[in-house]
């Protein structure tokens, strides 16, 4: 198994010194869902929340998210991002009822750390704005299956999971 970095050899916690090692290039993709009732989805797209255009704030709260990441997981490093793009996919009711809107975040850096925790937290910001922005008309939306698909770069290479 696996040593976790993130602990010194006495069992307390520690940021990981990355200082040794290469500038090389990164990207990791996360993806995840907001489910919700229909009515919601199509509010949404029309642009009938009086809150706003919900999907444009949600892609600026998930690039800001990304680029703030170290100031709310306490051991990650201050990263000089390069690049952070959501895309969002509507999708129709499924077997349950539910319509969704899947989110997808892609981050890119040149560093000597990776950004997975950055793609996971814009994702995750993403679909909690969304929540935000259309709970007065659906209390019961649920932010389902936020995973990393895939990571490049570094020491470790490439991880495709999706």
């Amino acid at each position: 198994m696996t040593q976790l970095t993130h602990l010194d050899e006495k069992g307390r916690a520690r940021m990981v010194d990355v200082g040794h090692k290469p500038d090389t290039r990164r990207e990791a993709i996360a993806r995840g869902r907001i489910s919700m009732q229909p009515e919601t989805l199509n509010l949404i797209q029309s642009g009938g929340m009086p809150k706003g255009d919900v999907l444009a704030v949600a892609q600026v709260a998930g690039i800001m998210a990304a680029k703030k990441t170290h100031e709310l997981i306490p051991m990650c490093h201050p990263l000089l991002i390069t690049h952070v793009g959501l895309n969002f996919e509507p999708r129709p009711a499924d077997e349950r009822g539910l319509a969704s809107i899947d989110i997808e975040a892609t981050v890119r850096l040149n560093g000597q750390t990776g950004v997975e925790m950055e793609a996971l937290t814009a994702v995750s910001v993403a679909a909690l704005t969304i929540y935000d922005m259309c709970k007065a008309v659906d209390r019961a939306m649920r932010i389902e299956n936020v995973r990393l698909a895939k990571k490049t770069g570094g020491k470790s290479g490439d991880v495709i999971l999706e």
